[in-house]
């Protein structure tokens, strides 16, 4: 075994040191975007390259991040593969690192969450799928420590006992670890049950049930890391939240997700939900009770579509040396429009600014002696969009 241990040892040592190379590259040119920011300063370029200034800085930061934050624990297990033996191991970990030759792409540690890896977690004496040995790896920092492995098939020829055919060393030394004041992953022992769960189509709401300490939260972490993983595309133009009851809850869950690879998400609790409010008033508990109940998500909704009022007298609007009127024959029509398009207040309140604006922008069109729908004196898009500016503009 002890033979084992530094043969794991030597490649482990060797995916520390590219993570090491990963980390150095990155840092390299995070710090080639900075220089190029000072030296620009923060109005020099244009736009695009402005914005794409932001990006570089962005990814590389969290690239920095995610490497950080996977130091303890980079990889943790191994796959041996039925009638490949010319094959060499999948080695399962936080995070995926491959050669360094981009021309010859070669996975040295699979990311847990890819579908490669999934026999790592599912694998059984009856259904091996196509493994032979499962073999877990326990580290301390860079440090190999020890190696356990499980044989799924009793007939390969590289399994010479059975006696670690039903091994749960790690499940065990897992839940009898020293308790800390943060919550730990559970990405070296995921379960099957968990896994299904983890790995669970994004087609909709996905309700996890169980009593305490059942795993319930863990569980739904490395969903929200998987589903980072998986859908990335489509979720990196939105943010990823979680909602807790406490920042007591954060702080102790804070480290899971940064440990599992990912840093964009953000944290919060119901009370600060809201950029810049922070709730602190509390309740008594038969209105708490009250205000908790679903019907009062109708009521709420009532509330807000009442005060989506139009004005029952004309608003004067100051603009240059005119003013622009508007009234209930020109809100409502706008005012409609919004709640048709079946957006919340909140989407559809920038959009009906636009509208507003648009309409006050015709306006002074029309104070000009101009026709926006034909004419001698008609009017382009580009005029109407420059009154609109203007408008908005003496708005601010």
């Amino acid at each position: 075994m002890s033979t084992e241990v530094a043969r794991e040892q030597e490649y482990i040592s060797m995916l520390y040191g590219r993570l090491d190379h990963l980390r150095a590259l990155a840092a390299d040119r995070l710090d080639t975007t900075l220089k190029g920011a000072e030296q620009g300063g923060t109005q020099g370029g244009t736009m695009q390259a402005r914005g794409e200034r932001d990006s570089r800085f962005t990814m590389y930061s969290d690239q920095i991040a995610q490497y950080n934050a996977v130091e303890n624990g980079l990889c943790f297990g191994r796959l041996d593969f039925i009638d490949r033996a010319d094959a060499k191991p999948l080695y399962v970990g936080r995070i995926g690192i491959h050669t360094y030759d981009t021309d010859d792409d070669i996975p040295l540690l699979m990311d847990w969450r890819a579908p490669a890896a999934r026999p790592f977690y599912l694998a059984t004496v009856a259904s091996p799928d196509g493994v032979s040995r499962r073999r877990h790896i326990q580290t301390h920092r860079r440090e190999v420590l020890g190696v356990e492995d499980e044989a799924l098939d009793l007939d390969a020829a590289e399994v010479e006992t059975h006696d670690n055919l039903t091994n749960e060393n790690a499940l065990l030394a897992a839940m009898n670890a020293n308790r800390t004041g943060q919550m730990s992953d559970i990405v070296e022992t995921i379960q099957i049950e968990q896994d299904r769960i983890i790995r669970s189509g994004h087609d909709g709401v996905l309700v996890v049930q169980g009593g305490p300490g059942t795993g319930k939260t863990a569980v739904a972490l490395h969903r929200a890391a998987y589903l980072l993983y998986t859908h990335r595309a489509e979720l990196a133009h939105r943010a990823v939240l979680i909602v807790g009851p406490s920042t007591t809850f954060l702080r102790y869950i804070g480290r899971v997700l940064p440990g599992l690879g990912e840093s964009a998400v953000v944290l919060s609790t119901i009370g600060t939900l809201m950029p810049g409010i922070t709730a602190t008033a509390t309740e008594a508990p038969a209105v708490a009770e009250i205000k908790g109940r679903p019907g009062m998500a109708d009521v709420v909704r009532a509330a807000i579509r009442d005060r989506e009022q139009v004005p029952d007298e004309p608003w004067e609007v100051p603009f240059d040396r005119d003013v622009l009127r508007f009234d209930s024959a020109l809100v409502q029509p706008i005012r409609d429009r919004m709640r048709r398009s079946r957006m919340s207040h909140n989407q559809a309140h920038p959009i009906f600014v636009e509208e507003m604006v648009g309409a006050l922008a015709r306006q002074v069109a029309d104070r000009i002696g101009a026709d926006v729908l034909g004419g001698p004196n008609l009017l382009t898009e580009g005029d109407i969009g420059t009154f609109r500016d203007d408008v908005a503009f003496g708005q601010r």
